[in-house]
């Protein structure tokens, strides 16, 4: 399994677990493109940043759960989800259109809270 550290200074330090049976082509593409440093953007419970990657939609799917990252290949983007959004419905986690999942934060995911438009984010691998 491949581990990755998402930091920003209103979090400290989030780990994730990278999954290759569903999206092998993302998670490899978003693996070999490590580090990513971006400033956040938020959507209700969804943090994402614009990455310079162009993946192609792969197994693909609108409704993620709490914890799920994400890319979407619309905006060219690394989501991270962890709790509603705009676009959800009921207790749905909802993208705004279709992600390709490739991982999921490990531990307190409602740390995510804090952070906040415009704050920066690095995303690297995990030693």
């Amino acid at each position: 399994m491949k581990h990755i550290l998402i930091k920003s200074k209103a979090i400290g330090e989030v780990h994730a677990e990278l999954t290759e049976d569903k999206n092998p082509n993302t998670t490899k593409s978003i693996w070999a493109s490590l580090p990513i440093k971006a400033r956040a953007n938020t959507w209700g419970d969804e943090i994402y940043f614009s990455i310079c990657l162009d993946i192609k939609t792969e197994n693909s799917q609108q409704i993620v759960e709490k914890g799920d990252i994400g890319y979407w290949p619309p905006g060219k983007a690394f989501c991270i989800f962890f709790g509603p959004t705009p676009a959800s419905v009921g207790n749905d986690i909802r993208a705004a259109s279709p992600v390709n999942i490739f991982g999921k934060i490990l531990g307190n995911i409602a740390i995510l809270k804090n952070v906040e438009e415009g704050d920066e984010i690095i995303v690297n691998k995990a030693e």
